[in-house]
C-alpha cells in the first residue's frame, strides 16, 4: 500500500493508563519503519506521527503516577486524521458525568471535520459522553457493562467483540478489554499502512489479536449494585443453591414475595433474568473447576447442575465463546501433575543431602 502521513491524536489525561498511551505512541509510531530497520529494508516511512494531546502543555502523571509531557493542547492542536482515546482508570460506576466537558466538545469538532474516533477499553466512556455512540454498537471491558446500561442506554453494548464498528464508514471504531489498544493499534495500521504491516509489527512486538473475543475472560457471576432486598435475598440463594433444579423456586421462596412480581423485580434490578443469573453461577464455577480441576467435561456438568452434558457444552459455548476443551487449553495451569510430582522429589532429594 502506498505511504502515507497521517497525524493522530492519543488523548492523554490523568486518568488515562500509562501502558496505553505510550504503547500506541510506540507501535503506531514503528509502522512503516520498525520493520525496515530490523531488516535492513531500504525503504521506510512514518506513514502515521502519534502525538499526545492534553489539557495544557504542562507535565502532569497519569495512572500509576507516569510522567507525560504533552506535545499539543486542545486549543493548539493541528488538525488529525485520528483521534484516539486510550484506557483510562475508572471505576465500574464512573461515567464521567460533568467532567471533561472541554475534551468532549473538542472530540466532536474533530469528527465534524472528518477525523476518525477510536477507543480503547473504558475510553469508550469518553466517547459515549460525547454522543457518538447514541444509536450505534460499541464496546469496551466488559466490567463496564451495567454502566452502559444505565448511563447509556442509547447505546448497544457488546460486551463479547474485539472490536465494533459504531457506523459502516469505520469512522468510529470501539475496541474492549484492557489490551484491547493492540487490536486496535494493528487495526489502524493495517487499514491505514495495508494487512501486510500490520502483520509485520505483529510480529515485531509479539502482539496477540484477540480473536476470541472477551467473552472467555468475562465474569458472568458479577452482581450489581441495587436497593431492592428482596432481589438481594434472591441472588444469595442462587450463590448458595444454584446447583439445584428446584434453586428458583427455592429462592422466590426466600424472598416472600409473589413469583411474577419476583421475576420482574430481579430483571429490573439486575439487568438479566433468573435462569441467565443461575446459568452465569454455573458456568463460573465450570470454568473454575476447568482451571484448577483434572476432571472430564460430563462430571463437571454433573457437578454444576446439569445432568445432559451436550446441552452444558451448549450453554458454555454460549457464554464463553470457547468451547469446555477450548477453555481448559487456554487457562488450565501450565505445570501438570507429573511435573510438580518431579519437582516435589527432587526437593525431597535436595533437603536429604
Amino acid at each position: 500500500m502506498t505511504s502515507v502521513d497521517l497525524t493522530a491524536a492519543i488523548i492523554a489525561l490523568p486518568g488515562t493508563a500509562g501502558s496505553a498511551l505510550y504503547g500506541m505512541v510506540d507501535v503506531l509510531g514503528a509502522a512503516g519503519n520498525l520493520w525496515q530497520d530490523l531488516s535492513g529494508a531500504s525503504q521506510r516511512s512514518t506513514p502515521i506521527r502519534p502525538l499526545i494531546v492534553s489539557l495544557s502543555a504542562d507535565l502532569f502523571h497519569c495512572g500509576n503516577g507516569i510522567p507525560v509531557l504533552p506535545q499539543a493542547t486542545l486549543e493548539n492542536c493541528p488538525p488529525v486524521d485520528l483521534v484516539i482515546l486510550p484506557e483510562m482508570w475508572l471505576a465500574p460506576d464512573d461515567d464521567l458525568r460533568g467532567r471533561y466537558d472541554d475534551v468532549i466538545e473538542w472530540i466532536r469538532t474533530c469528527y465534524r471535520n472528518g477525523s476518525s474516533i477510536y477507543s480503547a477499553c473504558s475510553g469508550a466512556i469518553l466517547l459515549a459522553r460525547t454522543g457518538l455512540l447514541r444509536g450505534c454498537q460499541a464496546t469496551s471491558h466488559w466490567a463496564y457493562q451495567d454502566l452502559f446500561r444505565k448511563s447509556f442506554p442509547d447505546v448497544d453494548f457488546q460486551p463479547d467483540p474485539s472490536l465494533v464498528f459504531a457506523e459502516p464508514g469505520g469512522r468510529i471504531v470501539t475496541a474492549g478489554g484492557t489490551t484491547s489498544w493492540h487490536d486496535l493499534a494493528l487495526h489502524i495500521i493495517s487499514r491505514y499502512c495495508g494487512p501486510g504491516e500490520a502483520l509485520r509489527i505483529a510480529k515485531v512486538y509479539l502482539l496477540k489479536w484477540h480473536g476470541e473475543g472477551q467473552l472467555p475472560y468475562a465474569n458472568l457471576a458479577q452482581r450489581h449494585e441495587h436497593a431492592d432486598a428482596a432481589v438481594r435475598r434472591i441472588e444469595d440463594a442462587f450463590t448458595a443453591d444454584f446447583r439445584s433444579d428446584a434453586c428458583i423456586k427455592a429462592a422466590i421462596a426466600a424472598a416472600g414475595i409473589p413469583e411474577r412480581t419476583a421475576k420482574r423485580r430481579f430483571k429490573l434490578a439486575t439487568g438479566k433474568s433468573m435462569i441467565d443469573f443461575v446459568q452465569g453461577l454455573r458456568i463460573e464455577e465450570a470454568k473454575r473447576l476447568l482451571e484448577s480441576a483434572d476432571l472430564p467435561t460430563d462430571e463437571i456438568a454433573a457437578a454444576v447442575g446439569y445432568e445432559n452434558a451436550a446441552f452444558f457444552r451448549r450453554i458454555f459455548k454460549r457464554s464463553t465463546g470457547l468451547s469446555p476443551a477450548a477453555y481448559r487449553r487456554m487457562f488450565a495451569p501450565i505445570l501438570s501433575k507429573d511435573f510438580l510430582w518431579r519437582r516435589e522429589q527432587q526437593l525431597t532429594s535436595a533437603a536429604s543431602w
